[in-house]
């Protein structure tokens, strides 16, 4: 205020008792600033600020600003500036024109970036929302939950939260999870239409909620067994009969080149055969050469010939599913047992749009369906197929269901001496092994003549504790045992074991083999008064039915094949 109340003339700049500094500032003013021409272009700025309410903007964006004036002779300072006057100067300016850019370049990004939360709510105004506009959110990145039933084979059911993009190998592996079930990936989920009599596996890659989409209110999901769903890359060798199968080009009938040739969207496999048709609208059927192509499925009006004259479309494989036949000869007069049907993806309720076929047995049932899977879906199979291999390759050898990680440790122990010592010698090992054996049942009979009654008597537990086990299925009836199978894959190796209803003290172990499903009866014999089970009339005996599925798992036998897979029922 001094300096502004009391100016001074340029010639006497300093006071009485300072040297001169007009001097220092002649020497010296090509290298200083005008500092005081400066500050009166800012004053100047801000008043033409004040005065209007909007700024003009250059072509680059930036404020229009008077241009500073040339380096002259400092001019005198104004001489008195008002409080009221600073007052203003000092307030904050809103500048219009630089928010309404600002307004519409952040209209601009809201509309096309999804809503972000603000990570700092309590920083933001009124006037500032924390979440940006939901409508700019797309709706087919919202992550929306559905709720799906699923049923398992005893009837139970369980409600499930899943994502709009689950695929049914993430389904059934959360089902696995929260049944407690071994995960040897293997399960499966069925599309399972009752009023249609048909079902289906869903591929691993397939989306439930669409799926679910395209079902009737009386379809539901089963969670279940399914042995033989890539059993085609297992062995493709001996899958598909030679006349079955014809190429457009020469193979040199490797395995490698076989698989190369159904893979490959540019070779041209065709499945030929005779199927019967029932024809749309009638209940009729009729016996037809039927040839697959990856265009479409095609009968012949006129005997095997394949020429394009003679040939008629019968269904198309881009928006349908194949589906198994499941009361084929009493819902719809099926020749055989042995029925399929190609279901278009647009019908739910209506059987006069299904094409229904049925063949002459199951082997031959099983080689088309699984040539329409290869034809729609080709090399997406073969990598659902191998994900879980390269899985397993990774995680081995702990991946491996193992009966008991204690089991692979024990060691045979002697203590007949002071200390125990660890057998290291095989045969002593098994020598051992055969005395405690011997030692068991001489005590167990020595409890038979006592005639105790304890519920955990030996001679009683041997009778009733293969009920515990997942391969045992009670009281159920042949045809019951042969659906179960034929449900959970045609594989070798695949069996169960169930009550017998001719004998009340017997058994029966069903196995399937070639295809084809078999029954064994075990009988019960007597020896030194305690009772043993034998497949080969008394030739093997067991002293329960678990070591008995223990030792045809390892040992072939009287079986026409190993004791390999276990039909299961969990209850979700």
């Amino acid at each position: 205020d001094k300096v502004e109340q009391t100016p001074r003339s340029q010639q006497d700049p300093a006071g009485p008792g300072l040297p001169a500094q007009s001097d220092r500032l002649a020497n010296h003013q090509e290298d200083d600033v005008d500092l005081e021409a400066l500050v009166n272009d800012m004053n100047a700025s801000l008043e033409s600020l004040m005065q209007s309410d909007t700024v003009p903007l250059l072509q680059n964006g930036q404020h229009a600003r008077s241009q500073p004036r040339a380096s002259g002779p400092p001019r005198s300072v104004q001489p008195q500036v008002s409080p009221r006057q600073r007052v203003q100067r000092s307030q904050p300016v809103h500048i219009l024109a630089v928010r309404r850019l600002q307004e519409e370049d952040q209209q601009f990004r809201t509309s096309s970036l999804p809503a972000i939360p603000n990570p700092f709510p309590e920083l933001c105004g009124p006037g500032s929302p924390p979440v940006l506009t939901p409508g700019s959110l797309p709706p087919s990145q919202a992550a929306a939950k559905q709720d799906v039933k699923v049923f398992s084979e005893d009837g139970t059911s369980k409600v499930v939260e899943i994502l709009a993009d689950m695929t049914a190998r993430d389904l059934c592996q959360l089902l696995v999870y929260k049944s407690h079930c071994v995960d040897d990936n293997s399960w499966t989920l069925v599309e399972h239409h009752p009023h249609l009599g048909l079902e289906r596996c869903l591929e691993d890659h397939e989306l439930v909620v669409q799926v679910e989409s395209t079902m009737a209110s009386e379809s539901k999901f089963l969670f279940r067994k399914n042995y033989a769903k890539y059993e085609f890359f297992k062995n493709p060798m001996n899958f598909f009969p030679e006349q079955m199968v014809t190429w457009c080009q020469q193979s040199n009938g490797s395995q490698t080149q076989l698989l190369q040739n159904f893979l490959n969207s540019s070779s041209c496999p065709e499945i030929q055969g005779f199927l019967h048709v029932k024809e749309l609208g009638k209940k009729s059927w009729k016996k037809l050469y039927v040839c697959l192509r990856r265009s479409g499925l095609y009968c012949s009006t006129k005997g095997t010939s394949k020429e394009p004259r003679h040939l008629q479309l019968l269904a198309d494989l881009e928006d349908s599913n194949i589906f198994s036949l499941i009361a084929g000869r009493k819902q719809y007069n099926a020749p055989t047992d042995h029925g399929l049907c190609i279901k278009p993806n647009k019908v739910r309720n209506e059987t006069k749009e299904l094409r229904l076929l049925c063949a002459e047995d199951e082997q031959t049932r099983t080689c088309w369906m699984t040539a329409f899977r290869l034809l729609k879906y080709g090399m997406l199979l073969y990598q659902n197929y191998r994900i879980p291999q390269q899985r397993k390759a990774l995680l081995s050898p702990f991946s491996t269901p193992v009966r008991s990680v204690s089991e692979n440790s024990l060691v045979a122990m002697d203590f007949s001496g002071q200390t125990g010592r660890v057998i290291e010698n095989p045969a002593e090992a098994q020598s051992a092994a055969l005395e405690e054996g011997h030692a068991w049942r001489k005590r167990s009979t020595r409890m038979n003549i006592l005639g105790s009654q304890s519920p955990l008597h030996p001679s009683t537990l041997s009778t009733v504790i293969h009920r515990t086990q997942h391969w045992f299925h009670g009281r159920i009836s042949r045809e019951e045992s042969h659906r179960i199978i034929k449900q959970q894959g045609l594989v070798d190796g695949l069996f169960l074991l169930r009550d017998s209803q001719s004998n009340p003290k017997a058994f029966v172990l069903t196995l399937c083999h070639h295809q084809k499903i078999k029954n064994f009866q075990i009988l019960p014999c007597e020896d030194d008064g305690q009772t043993f089970f034998s497949l080969d009339d008394g030739n093997t005996k067991f002293s329960d039915l678990i070591q008995l599925v223990d030792f045809y798992q390892l040992n072939k036998g009287v079986l026409p094949c190993k004791l390999k897979h276990h039909c299961i029922r969990v209850a979700l």
